[in-house]
């Protein structure tokens, strides 16, 4: 049930607060005595009083943000140098002469030719293993350039909430789950990889190693519409290729952990988050259990480890015990 309820909320479904016969005796006993904590109220206003004095320096999203850039000069670095190292774009590429292919990619292209092509299946069977390993939507926020320049536009987007030039329109996040259904159905009529001519993920990365072309423009669109209108909009409500990757991301054993016991719910997790409604655990009296992993549409960027001031958030990795 709790695999099915998340790939629900991947797909587009709100969090629902749990039945009370849901909540594990633990996590309940853990709940009443938060909620019977008196000074529990001083503790949380002492914590934030504490974070608006004294900021916490992210740490791991630099270091993300080193990775992501340095993953994508390689592409750069392997074409000019001609070496054959990295070859290709992040679409379809080889790394010392394995094949690997973007899930939601090889999946139009099949669609658009209705055969498997044994290089793209070997690809893709590749790179399924190694974002499995990795957590699935791991993909957006360490890989993805498109990601690294949506959160620029997103420090910009809350620079001018914060002043009142601006306001956020949340989208309906169902949305993501109808446009990667469309362009499905388009790559399988048209014999058409549809989806590939606006990728931004694909644009941007064919760009950097080919050159710029026209279809920037269509980048620059999409960055003004989050910066002036919706906060993150295409990661939260419209790419298809996160979609995918948290399909695979749910079963991962790469998770970020919630630690009920540790928190005080002040909420300082929530408002980094790209993603927040997987985090909806951490309101009072959501965990049901003491400790809960995140959910499939998780990118596992790691900022709301960085925000909580208990480290109630923490990345895990599950052995194959933890599973039985």
């Amino acid at each position: 049930m709790k695999l099915k309820r998340s790939y629900a909320e991947l797909l587009g479904a709100d969090p629902v607060k749990p039945a009370k016969t849901d909540i594990s005796p633990e996590a309940a006993e853990m709940h009443a005595a938060q909620k019977a904590d008196k000074t529990r109220a001083d503790k949380i206003r002492e914590e934030i009083a504490q974070l608006t004095a004294h900021p916490r320096v992210e740490t791991i999203r630099p270091f993300r943000w080193m990775v992501l850039i340095l993953v994508n000069l390689l592409f750069l670095g392997s074409y000019y140098l001609d070496i054959q190292l990295l070859e290709g774009a992040l679409t379809a590429s080889r790394f010392v002469g394995f094949h690997m292919a973007d899930l939601n990619s090889a999946l139009q292209v099949t669609l658009a030719f209705k055969h498997v092509v044994i290089n793209l299946l070997i690809g893709t069977v590749t790179v399924f293993i190694f974002w499995w390993l990795l957590g699935g939507r791991t993909f957006c926020s360490w890989v993805c350039p498109y990601h690294l320049l949506a959160e620029w536009a997103e420090l910009i987007h809350l620079k001018l909430v914060n002043k009142g030039w601006v306001k956020d329109h949340p989208l309906d996040r169902r949305a993501r789950s109808w446009f990667w259904l469309v362009f499905a159905i388009l790559a399988f009529v048209t014999g058409y990889t549809v989806y590939e001519t606006i990728s931004p993920t694909g644009i941007l990365s064919r760009a950097l190693i080919y050159g710029p072309g026209l279809a920037l423009i269509w980048i620059i669109a999409l960055l003004l519409f989050e910066i002036f209108w919706s906060r993150r909009a295409w990661c939260r409500y419209g790419c298809p290729i996160g979609l995918t990757y948290g399909l695979v991301g749910a079963i991962s054993p790469l998770k970020i952990n919630y630690n009920l016991e540790k928190c005080f719910h002040e909420g300082e997790c929530k408002k980094v988050c790209l993603v927040p409604h997987v985090l909806d655990t951490v309101i009072k009296g959501r965990a049901t259990k003491i400790s809960v992993d995140i959910g499939a549409d998780c990118t596992r960027c790691g900022r709301c480890v960085d925000a909580c001031p208990t480290e109630s958030l923490t990345f895990n990795f599950k052995g194959i015990g933890d599973y039985l």
